[in-house]
């Protein structure tokens, strides 16, 4: 398989999270990719913080190195909740940087109904999971929360049809290339992204509620 670099982050034809230096640089490129990965963190934070129990239990599924532990670190100390990341991916693990623990595991893996927990948050995670799979665990993650609870799913959704959607995907690109990006680059990590990533569909996500759209980026929750 070849690689090049291309700025900080040396992209491959495949992309991939198993990789030292994509985990070291992950950070900085996903806010370069994405523009507006802040203020979705802070969403997803304040979402969750609206479903957390005091002594509570969150699990954010694709933790990567923490960034949403970090962002509801504050919540999970005056709560004296718990918060458990799981990650597939060592490399990435090894750099987690968050409050509570990270567990190495495949999503798909995971028997959520063991830990019942009150919010479940996948970030920027199913379109990495394979679509044959996805339905039965977005299933099991939505019966294994505790009353009261919530999963929150933001993600990459399919593009729609006609001039509507050619605009979102514009308005996108353009968003990465003001963040710094590239268009060698961006192209670059698209193509790399060719049968690893699948974009979401809305008939898979029946039953949850919109609350967040840029582009084709989408936020749901569904209520336990």
């Amino acid at each position: 398989m070849t690689s090049r670099r291309q700025g900080k982050l040396r992209l491959r034809d495949d992309w991939t999270f198993r990789a030292a230096d994509v985990a070291s640089d992950f950070d900085r490129h996903v806010r370069e990719q994405l523009p507006w990965y802040e203020l979705a963190t802070r969403m997803v934070a304040h979402i969750a913080r609206h479903y957390l129990p005091p002594g509570g239990l969150i699990l954010d599924v694709g933790a990567a190195t923490g960034n949403i532990g970090r962002a509801l670190a504050d919540t999970i100390a005056a709560r004296h909740a718990r918060l458990i990341g799981i990650e597939a991916s060592r490399e990435m693990a090894a750099r987690y940087d968050a409050p509570g623990e990270v567990v190495i595991a495949d999503a798909v893996d995971v028997d959520f109904a063991h830990y019942r927990p009150d919010v479940i948050v996948c970030f920027l995670t199913l379109m990495f999971v394979p679509v044959k799979l996805r339905h039965v665990l977005i299933s099991r993650m939505c019966q294994s929360l505790a009353k009261g609870g919530a999963l929150i799913i933001f993600d990459k959704m399919a593009a729609g049809s006609g001039y509507l959607s050619t605009m979102l995907y514009r308005l996108t690109l353009i968003a990465k290339q003001e963040a710094g990006a590239t268009a060698g680059e961006i192209m670059q990590k698209d193509l790399s992204l060719a049968g690893i990533q699948r974009p979401m569909t809305d008939s898979e996500l029946t039953g949850f509620a919109p609350v967040f759209r840029f582009g084709d980026f989408a936020g749901f929750v569904y209520e336990a």
